[in-house]
């Protein structure tokens, strides 16, 4: 009942206004039955009396015939029942997208594609809108990567994008401006317009409720700026406006904008505009409770760089020069370029805030998806793993929460590496091709068809993102001479008991070069044939052959190993093992 009511008061004045398809006379009468609806619900001494009971002793008093209020109020419960519903998401195209603003984008999307998908329900529509009237620090390369990261995640939008700078050019801001400055709502400051607050606001949150601003509390603002700015719309006025004119139903944001929401209300309710619902998500926060801010990548890559004493020429054959990179190291910018390039360079890992930073770090977009709808909201009972399909079905504002949401990335990791575990193996192949053509070439480059299916086949149980694999695997393109050896894994694996890593490794060599089939199946075989034959368990000859082959005590099994490998190379690298690390008198 709340709902409908709630339904109904919004399209109280739509009705009235528009006529909603009727006659001026019969828009008036309808405005008139939800009018009288809602404000019966409201005085009603009872919370769960019918509409019907409430509509008959309205209109009763007011003359209305039972055939003309029967029909009237049937349309009318019709079209809010098929109200349609509008989101969109309006980034500034100033940087890469946040995972924050992502799950804005997740959240606006969902629920109007809910609309459209539910039984008898309205055609659920959501927009995207680029909000570049800060022309200073937007550009065309960040609205393209927004729009790349949009879609990398399945999250499509109905029709073009608007670009605030297009309306702007074509003077629909300027024309409310005047509208506000005639009525008295606005007026010019030294070449600016301010939105003059002169009144109490209120207005509704479907997560926070009922807030109250008393004008005591709230100051002027700017709603169009000077010459200096180029007369661009402030966002406050811009995005009422561009809200108001694409027909936006629910406004979802961040809880960062609550605090808006009384400037633009009060801005809604001066020009007439029907107020949108508004959805105000809790924000995202780092593990330690800190905001997990853009910030936060240029905080690690300034500290690697000043902990190493890094050269500013440094970054010059990347086209960066030694003053942006010596601005950025004094704090004078956070350059997402700079950071990136100074932690290629340092061999440093920053932590993931950007969409564009998962994905090149080899999540899959289902398990992102998947991850940060559990952020705010709660499916209920229990569950914690589903897919797009799942969360249009079941989003709901009411399971959405107000306490701030930790990103966990251990939990993250779970998801993508049940995601990665649980692929057809053919499409996990491709996939994982696909992504190091992308963002590691010369892997991909380095390994024929066949080696690639055989390399895909053996990390895919092991692997938590797309990218991990080349770590773990880069003794595979690394020359055998210049394998590096982890001394703690050589001390343990090899020297162990007066060396008995290497003398279980020298026999083995004249085993394995007897091998004709170098298959994972048949070298697993022969290893574990060989250690039942001498009783070692089957680590005592595995871990020895995989220091030799790897540098390292980690790989995939022996007989993937060996077979990745290959048998030239295993067997120079067994040679090569045993010269360089034996025990010295």
């Amino acid at each position: 009942m709340h709902l409908l009511a709630d339904k109904v008061q919004r399209l109280s004045g739509r009705f009235g206004h528009v006529g909603f398809g009727w006659s001026g006379g019969h828009g008036a009468m309808v405005a008139s039955v939800i009018g009288i609806l809602w404000l019966g619900w409201r005085n009603s001494p009872e919370p769960t009396t019918s509409v019907p009971c409430i509509v008959r002793r309205s209109m009763r008093a007011r003359g209305f015939t039972r055939i003309t209020l029967t029909r009237t109020v049937q349309r009318v419960m019709s079209d809010v029942q098929h109200q349609h519903i509008v989101t969109r998401f309006a980034p500034s195209p100033t940087g890469a997208l946040h995972v924050g603003g992502a799950r804005t984008a997740l959240f606006a999307w969902a629920y109007a594609r809910q609309q459209g998908a539910s039984p008898g329900g309205g055609d659920g529509r959501f927009l995207l809108r680029i909000e570049d009237t800060d022309r200073a620090r937007s550009s065309d390369a960040a609205a393209q990567s927004l729009m790349n990261d949009l879609r990398w995640l399945g999250i499509n939008w109905d029709g073009e994008p608007v670009y605030q700078s297009e309306r702007h050019a074509q003077g629909v801001y300027d024309a409310y401006v005047q509208q506000l400055l005639d009525a008295g709502r606005a007026y010019e400051d030294d070449g600016a317009v301010r939105f003059r607050m002169d009144r109490d606001v209120a207005f509704d949150d479907e997560v926070y409720g009922h807030i109250e601003v008393q004008k005591e509390q709230l100051e002027d603002f700017v709603i169009r700026k000077g010459d200096a700015g180029g007369r661009f719309p402030t966002f406050h006025l811009a995005v009422v406006i561009d809200d108001h004119d694409s027909g936006v139903t629910h406004v979802i944001r961040g809880q960062e904008h609550l605090t808006n929401t009384t400037k633009h209300v009060a801005i809604q309710d001066a020009l007439g505009f029907d107020r949108p619902t508004y959805v105000h998500t809790p924000s995202i926060m780092n593990p330690d409770g800190s905001k997990m801010s853009k910030r936060d990548k240029a905080k690690a890559a300034r500290k690697a760089a000043v902990d190493a004493q890094f050269d500013v020429n440094g970054l010059q054959p990347a086209g960066i020069s030694a003053d942006r990179v010596q601005a950025f190291i004094e704090k004078n910018n956070d350059d997402d370029d700079i950071a990136d390039t100074i932690a290629h360079h340092l061999n440093v890992v920053l932590p993931e805030i950007d969409v564009r930073d998962f994905r090149a770090s080899g999540y899959l977009p289902g398990a992102l998806i998947n991850y940060l709808s559990l952020l705010g909201w709660n499916p209920g009972d229990n569950v914690e793993r589903f897919g797009r399909d799942f969360l249009v079905a079941h989003f709901s504002f009411k399971r959405l929460g107000k306490s701030n949401s930790r990103f966990d990335r251990d939990k993250l990791f779970r998801f993508n590496a049940d995601d990665i575990a649980a692929m057809p193996p053919d499409n996990f192949a491709k996939t994982l091709h696909g992504h190091l053509a992308e963002r590691h070439g010369d892997f991909a480059d380095g390994l024929d068809d066949a080696q690639f299916a055989m390399f895909a086949k053996a990390y895919q149980p092991r692997a938590r993102t797309l990218s991990e694999p080349v770590t773990l695997a880069a003794y595979l393109l690394v020359d055998d001479d210049a394998i590096a050896y982890d001394q703690k894994a050589v001390k343990k694996v090899l020297h162990k008991a007066d060396g008995e890593g290497l003398r279980v490794l020298h026999e083995f060599a004249d085993t394995l070069a007897a091998v004709d089939d170098w298959s994972p199946d048949t070298l697993e075989q022969t290893v574990k044939t060989f250690a039942e034959s001498r009783e070692l368990g089957l680590g005592k000859v595995a871990q020895p052959l995989r220091v030799a082959l790897t540098g390292s005590t980690v790989s995939p099994s022996i007989g993937d190993t060996l077979s990745l490998v290959g048998r030239q190379r295993s067997m120079h690298r067994i040679e090569l093992c045993l010269e360089r690390n034996a025990i010295r008198a």
